[in-house]
């Protein structure tokens, strides 16, 4: 099948070269000629594992193409994807579909037959009607559909997460067009098929719906967790050890009980603030999801506390390392991270900071003024009053830490992500302070 994305970037190039992987042929539409030209080159704009060896791969094999002239790339297609970017809005937090919309009707008018328009960037509810409601205004053939299939894919698993999904959600109107678009979703997922993915076709307000509930459940879960762990830092108990015991429960199984820094990244964050906005709209409130985005919020600005309280109470004149800046592992993607607002408040203590990311320089230097970039993991502590684990990283894990504490000035491994041993820390020679480990001094090597 012949299948256009508008879009490439996270969304569109990992979902357009796994489709093309799947055998179809695909052509990646972009307006910005320096990425497409990057792409053809076998240059990929964000860094995913085995993104680049999947793209180069298609490419030989002429079922994946890059171009930047809307007509050329939808030309023979019978779907067309949307998968631009939906940031939050500035002022109110609702998502921003200028760039859907505008990509709607530019398709609209360079169509010469019917096609299936499948919405895969996320947006609120009502959107699919929108679309088809520009569609009609501004001439689309008739008999073109309108469908929402929104993506839940992983930074850093992107395309097992694509190709062995828990789920395809597939939103279609069978009543408007006869069933049209849910036989050319079928036929676009086919090889899923072969592997007994689970498909579930419902209305398209429901798709819509669905992607905005899921990410904002397994958003509660991480702001959960996080509370139990500083109720855990007061009575002395592990949060590690809580989370096991509750998520053996398969009511509520293992997945996002990690405590931490808060969550970041390019959904979370604007995807609950854009269903707390489509729920005032609809003039339902959302308690719990408020409550989770005023949690995950307060979480973020106040890891600068734990370093200020691991160097003795006061940052001034402090050097701070940090390992990892990107908001997770096996991504370059700074949005929203959390150690964003943490360089600024150590900054702003007095702190000089000096960190390591082992793919996220290129794109935290313009968001990080004032902060030195090192060339390796252990280069953080050299001279360190503290080292702060803020991105788990795998390379992290086999650190030596011994070796780590006789490079440092003082003491203090602030580990927000739970990454070592306490004991081993302290054995190592530094104060170790984690996320719900029990209380602080019961960690301290002093």
């Amino acid at each position: 099948m012949r299948i256009a994305m508008i879009g490439t970037g996270y969304v569109g190039l990992v979902s357009g070269a796994c489709l093309a992987d799947f055998g179809h042929h695909v052509t990646c539409i972009d307006k910005d000629g320096g990425k497409i030209a990057a792409l053809e080159a076998g240059i990929m704009p964000i860094w995913e594992p085995g993104l680049e060896a999947l793209v180069t791969a298609n490419a030989k094999r002429g079922r994946l193409e890059f171009t930047t002239e809307l007509a050329a790339g939808i030309a023979g297609a019978e779907a067309v994807f949307i998968a631009v970017g939906t940031p939050s809005r500035r002022g109110d937090g609702h998502a921003d579909l200028t760039f859907v919309y505008e990509a709607v009707r530019e398709l609209a008018r360079a169509l010469t037959g019917p096609v299936v328009v499948v919405t895969k960037s996320t947006v609120p509810v009502g959107t699919g009607d929108e679309i088809a409601r520009i569609l009609a205004e501004e001439g689309a053939p008739e008999g073109t559909s309108v469908a929402s299939n929104p993506e839940f894919l992983r930074e850093g698993a992107a395309i097992r997460d694509f190709k062995i999904p828990d789920r395809i959600v597939a939103g279609v109107e069978d009543a408007t067009d006869g069933g049209r678009a849910r036989d050319v979703l079928k036929e676009i997922y086919r090889p899923l098929f072969l592997n007994q993915a689970p498909i579930l076709f419902t209305g398209r307000r429901t798709a819509e719906l669905t992607k905005y509930a899921a990410n904002a459940f397994l958003a509660m879960k991480i702001s959960f967790i996080n509370e139990i762990a500083d109720l855990c830092e007061a009575v002395g108990a592990d949060v590690q050890e809580v989370a096991r015991g509750i998520g053996l429960d398969n009511r509520i199984g293992t997945k996002f009980l990690h405590a931490g820094p808060g969550y970041g990244g390019s959904c979370f964050p604007k995807d609950t603030l854009a269903l707390l906005h489509s729920a005032e709209l609809a003039g339902v409130e959302q308690r719990i999801i408020a409550t989770v985005v005023a949690v995950n919020d307060a979480r973020k600005a106040g890891n600068a506390e734990r370093v200020r309280h691991a160097v003795g109470g006061d940052l001034t004149g402090k050097r701070i390392g940090l390992l990892g800046l990107t908001f997770k592992p096996n991504t370059d993607d700074m949005r929203d991270a959390p150690s964003i607002p943490l360089v600024a408040a150590l900054i702003a203590g007095g702190a000089s900071v000096v960190a390591f990311d082992p793919v996220g320089r290129e794109q935290a230097e313009p968001l990080l003024a004032g902060i030195t970039f090192a060339d390796d993991a252990l280069a953080v502590a050299d001279g360190a009053d503290a080292v702060v684990v803020v991105t788990e990283w795998d390379e992290f894990r086999g650190i030596d830490l011994a070796d780590m504490a006789s490079r440092m000035r003082g003491t203090a491994l602030v580990d927000l992500r739970n990454v070592y041993d306490p004991a081993e820390a302290k054995r190592a020679g530094l104060s170790y302070r984690g996320i719900g480990r029990g209380k602080p001094e019961a960690n301290s090597a002093s």
